[in-house]
């Protein structure tokens, strides 16, 4: 092994093995070290394992209406949780794989393991050599030209809800349930929630959202999160705006939780999940040898992801950007370039596509009507699912597309979806960004008919007041 690499990586998550790949399509020699499986939060514990589960709840969704399409069936469908389970964990595991194959396809050397940065000793003149603590014990001194940082996140949770991973469980625990609770309230009501919300309520449960600001999915549009919350309440999901868990009092002999918000409303339920974000992994990492600066939101970096020691970069859920797993492979991308001296552009977070993968979906892009800057005179565009042909043929026509464009510009600003396939579609507008496309060149861009497209296209016209079918 190569203990003086180009490029050591401390993470094998999104960011940190996409980073590791492009290193070494770019030549450099790689060392990557994970403490536990390639593919990190995304793969394991987030964005996929969790979209598997809401595929089957929106299977199970679509069983329930078949009656209105012309189905009939008189067994009823029962939820094999068990199966389902097996089905997400089958997806993770052959998605693994195929990580564990690009790593070694790739010539990137894997350490499993803990990485911790020393300060300048007999090994270097300057910080960033690394003590590698290997899984059976042994130790590595390693002095890499260049370190990248890519250490990923853990939920967090309030004083008032200690968590056991039992009866008050994160995003991680409730991963690893066996059988789906009956009753269950969820405490916070952004991204993370409203999935685990929707795919519980689709599969049976009762629950609650206790959300402590006065909308849910704070971060998108108000219009969104009014159609939001009147979409899932209808479902019989209870929402709960305005409110602050202030205890939670376990009963392992009734297996209940009871839980107190506000000043004296009570809820007993069986579970409850927690879900107000997460927290950055830089703990533990020997950020204290380093001149590196860093507080409770991650480390410090400039636009192409240098700390204050320049050889030193960080990326990903450690740093204070947006915590999504696209957002650390473009980050990781951008700052493996720097190193390179390739000439690259910072990214522009405005223009990274947002999405909730719940019933309704939600999706965005740019610029929401809440965060324009003063200056702008913008136009907008909305058109209604509930005049698209491809949405009521499919039976899912609540929600609409919303397109901002700037009038003295003609630029496209933002878009914002509520509805079918939404996750789907705001491709279509992220590149329109991308490209740098005005409105009216996505309205005169051919939709296929019948397509939920089309209703995008239809919101870009509006914008000059030109929407055909409305």
């Amino acid at each position: 092994m190569n203990k003086s690499p180009d490029l050591l990586i401390l993470g094998g998550g999104t960011g940190g093995y996409v980073a590791a790949i492009k290193a070494a399509q770019q030549g450099m020699s790689v060392i990557l070290v994970e403490k536990d499986k390639l593919g990190g939060t995304c793969l394991h514990k987030g964005c996929i394992p969790t979209k598997a589960l809401l595929r089957s709840a929106e299977i199970y969704d679509s069983v329930k209406k078949a009656e209105e399409f012309g189905i009939e069936n008189d067994q009823e469908s029962i939820v094999n949780f068990q199966k389902i389970q097996e089905r997400k964990q089958a997806i993770v595991d052959q998605l693994h794989k195929g990580v564990q194959g690009l790593i070694a396809k790739n010539k990137i050397t894997l350490l499993e393991g803990t990485g911790t940065v020393m300060g300048p000793s007999i090994f270097s003149p300057v910080s960033g050599a690394v003590i590698v603590t290997l899984h059976d014990g042994e130790e590595e001194i390693l002095t890499p030209k260049k370190l990248l940082i890519a250490t990923g996140s853990r939920p967090k949770t309030l004083p008032s809800l200690p968590l056991d991973e039992e009866y008050i469980l994160s995003s991680d625990g409730m991963l690893e349930i066996e059988e789906l609770p009956e009753k269950m309230v969820i405490v916070g009501g952004g991204v993370i929630g409203s999935e685990w919300g929707s795919l519980l309520n689709s599969l049976g449960v009762e629950v609650t959202i206790i959300e402590y600001l006065d909308r849910l999915l704070p971060a998108e549009t108000k219009n969104v999160s009014k159609v939001f919350r009147k979409e899932i309440e209808a479902k019989g999901i209870k929402v709960k705006t305005n409110s602050e868990v202030k205890s939670a009092e376990v009963n392992k002999e009734k297996q209940e939780v009871e839980l107190l918000y506000n000043d004296s409303e009570k809820l007993t339920v069986d579970k409850v999940m927690v879900a107000v974000g997460r927290e950055p992994n830089i703990d533990s990492i020997g950020l204290m040898n380093t001149s590196i600066k860093w507080d409770e939101k991650g480390i410090h970096v400039n636009d192409f992801y240098q700390t204050a020691e320049d050889h030193i970069y960080a990326i990903g859920d450690c740093i204070d950007t947006l915590q999504l797993a696209h957002v650390a492979t473009k980050e990781g991308e951008i700052a493996v370039k720097h190193m390179a001296e390739e000439y690259v552009e910072p990214l522009n977070y405005t223009n990274v596509p947002r999405a909730t993968y719940s019933s309704p979906e939600v999706a965005s892009v740019g610029y929401i009507k809440e965060n324009l800057p003063e200056d702008k005179k913008v136009s907008v565009g909305k058109f209604p699912f509930a005049g698209n042909g491809k949405a009521l043929i499919h039976g899912d026509s609540a929600g609409f597309v919303e397109v901002l464009r700037d009038e003295e510009t003609d630029d496209l600003l933002g878009v914002s979806i509520i509805g079918p396939h939404a996750t789907e579609l705001i491709a279509e507008l992220s590149t329109s960004l991308y490209m740098d496309a005005s409105p009216m060149e996505i309205g005169d861009a051919i939709h296929a008919h019948p397509s939920l497209s089309e209703a995008t296209m239809e919101a870009a016209l509006d914008t000059y007041k030109l929407a055909i079918h409305k």
